[in-house]
């Protein structure tokens, strides 16, 4: 976009870094971006821009750095033309298709108040106020899922020696926070030895007489895991994944299988397999489910393994005390993710990493002579990351906003849209259940009603008629009408559901594509998801039309 280069002047710089003198001036600018905004969320039409994607990539195709200054007012026309126009309106009661979700406008002043101040929440010295307000975050955060006592907290809560948890990034950093202090904790000084972030892995394994080591989760599991233990160094393929059930949780019996095959190994000499961490899962990113928390704490302690417990998701949810007992077993966890950005419906993005015993986080407490001090209030003691921004301020201001009340009331309505929709596919004759959802995400599928009976009959094994090549056959077709499916929804872009690929326990492993819905918006209703289930009824049997020969001729297949 063309606009009026002006004469690079230091005075003209000089007033960006100090507050308007006029607040008249600020108040303008301030409007500008209101109305912006306002028209962009008023405005009607798909879920996303019209703009094809080889369209913003010419956009966006300036390779070198503009040289001179430019007014604000263009740059803020040109953000108004280019991006917000373009981007993707998630806060949309049509939009279910991902955790990201509408957020309450006092936030956008929230993230006013947070670029203002810019404190670094690394060193007292650059976090003065905000450093005690993360502490009293993390604190209530650490209550609602360990719940000790009085007592505890008051002597806890501003203690600088201990660090009853830590704001991060997102979930992954929580994540990977919580793995490399079960991977210290694994391998801790001892003797001559100092530790295995001072000594690094070899010597580590030497010294222990460990071969490999390892780290269980369910196959539900995050992504996120992958990546942090190639960080880490244990390595990708020493990632145990355990088979999920019926339920879509990790099933206790392999894992117990699994943990008696390393005993057995390191009970027969030589090298051992060290368990660094098992991971359970506290509603699962593809499919909202729960792990048996318990039962996998008593599989941890049984191998003398960190038990972590990823809730970035499903966490919130403890707010609501009737919802508890799914979590069952959390606070009995060493550690545990919760994200800020998901179910708190903030902006992205925020994690947080809790500790059951408030000295774990000792285990990568550091100082540098410029920053960190040892008996400081600095933060950054005790976290992976250096510098970060004053984002706890989010959560505690939502906390004072909502109370504990008003969160239970939100999580009850998602409760109930959740159910509204699962209803919805189990009545309806050509949609198909894939899970049973606990914290609201539902997995289904479109099934021409042609077929589902003759699918139904015989995908049990126990049925005379069973024919496992037909029933690979049938879902490898019914894959390629839900992929397709998927994309004319983009295409028409009223409504919008993510796809992924699920290994299905109901048709003997096969990877089944899955739609996936994700009901926690507070501005969709009942009539809305009736909508969009109604839109991708009458899409799938179009759809459908152009692969009934094909399924025809699998169903007629003799065996």
């Amino acid at each position: 976009m063309p606009y009026k280069e002006i004469r690079a002047d230091f005075e003209h710089l000089r007033k960006l870094f100090i507050f308007p003198e006029s607040e008249d001036r600020f108040i303008e600018f301030g409007q500008m971006i209101l109305n912006m905004l306002h028209s962009y969320f008023r405005e009607k039409g798909g879920i996303h821009s019209s703009v094809s994607l080889k369209s913003l990539e010419e956009m966006f195709s300036e390779i070198s750095i503009p040289r001179g200054p430019h007014l604000l007012k263009d740059i803020f026309s040109e953000i108004e033309e280019k991006i917000i126009s373009n981007s993707v309106k998630v806060s949309s009661p049509y939009y279910i298709g991902h955790m990201t979700s509408a957020i309450p406008y006092y936030s956008i002043f929230v993230e006013m108040i947070i670029a203002a101040l810019n404190q670094n929440q690394v060193k007292i010295e650059t976090a003065k106020a905000s450093t005690f307000v993360e502490r009293e975050l993390i604190c209530w955060i650490h209550r609602l899922i360990y719940n000790f006592n009085d007592e505890y907290y008051n002597s806890s809560i501003q203690n600088r020696n201990v660090s009853l948890g830590s704001v991060t990034l997102d979930g992954t950093l929580a994540n990977l926070t919580a793995l490399l202090i079960a991977r210290n904790k694994a391998f801790p000084a001892d003797g001559s030895f100092r530790g295995i972030s001072e000594e690094g892995i070899a010597e580590a394994y030497k010294y222990y007489n460990v071969e490999r080591s390892v780290v269980f989760v369910s196959r539900r599991g995050h992504y996120s895991i992958d990546k942090i233990n190639g960080i880490l160094g244990v390595g990708t393929r020493n990632i145990i994944k355990i088979p999920v059930d019926k339920y879509n949780k990790a099933d206790v019996n392999l894992l117990k299988h699994e943990i008696s095959k390393i005993e057995e190994h390191n009970k027969a000499g030589g090298a051992r397999i060290k368990i660094i961490a098992i991971v359970a899962v506290a509603g699962s990113t593809e499919t909202g489910n729960i792990d048996d928390l318990y039962e996998i704490r008593k599989c941890a302690e049984s191998c003398g393994a960190h038990y972590h417990v990823d809730a970035a998701w499903g966490g919130p949810v403890l707010f609501v005390d009737q919802y508890r007992t799914l979590f069952r077993g959390i606070e009995l966890a060493d550690s545990v993710t919760f994200d800020s950005h998901k179910l708190l419906y903030l902006p992205l993005s925020m994690g947080m990493v809790l500790f059951r015993n408030e000295k774990d986080p000792d285990f990568i407490k550091h100082n540098s002579t410029y920053i960190l001090r040892k008996d400081s209030y600095d933060l950054g003691r005790f976290t992976v990351e250096g510098s970060r921004p004053f984002s706890a301020l989010r959560p505690w201001v939502a906390m004072k906003v909502f109370g504990s009340e008003g969160f239970r009331l939100l999580f009850e309505n998602a409760f109930k849209l959740t159910k509204f929709f699962q209803k919805s596919i189990i009545n309806s004759s050509c949609f198909e259940l894939l899970n049973i959802p606990e914290l609201f995400i539902i997995n289904y599928r479109f099934i021409p009603e042609q077929i589902s009976d003759f699918i139904m009959e015989t995908a049990s094994s126990d049925s005379r008629g069973y024919d496992a090549e037909k029933i690979i056959e049938i879902n490898t077709a019914l894959n390629d009408i839900n992929k397709d499916l998927h994309r004319h929804l983009r295409h028409e872009d009223n409504s919008f559901v993510s796809r992924t690929v699920l290994e299905s326990t109901q048709y003997h492993g096969q990877m089944i594509v899955s739609l996936r819905a994700v009901t926690i918006n507070p501005l969709t209703d009942d009539n809305i998801l009736s909508e969009i289930l109604l839109e991708q009824q009458k899409l799938g049997e179009m759809i459908f039309r152009d692969y009934s020969v094909r399924i025809d001729s699998i169903i007629k297949k003799p065996r």
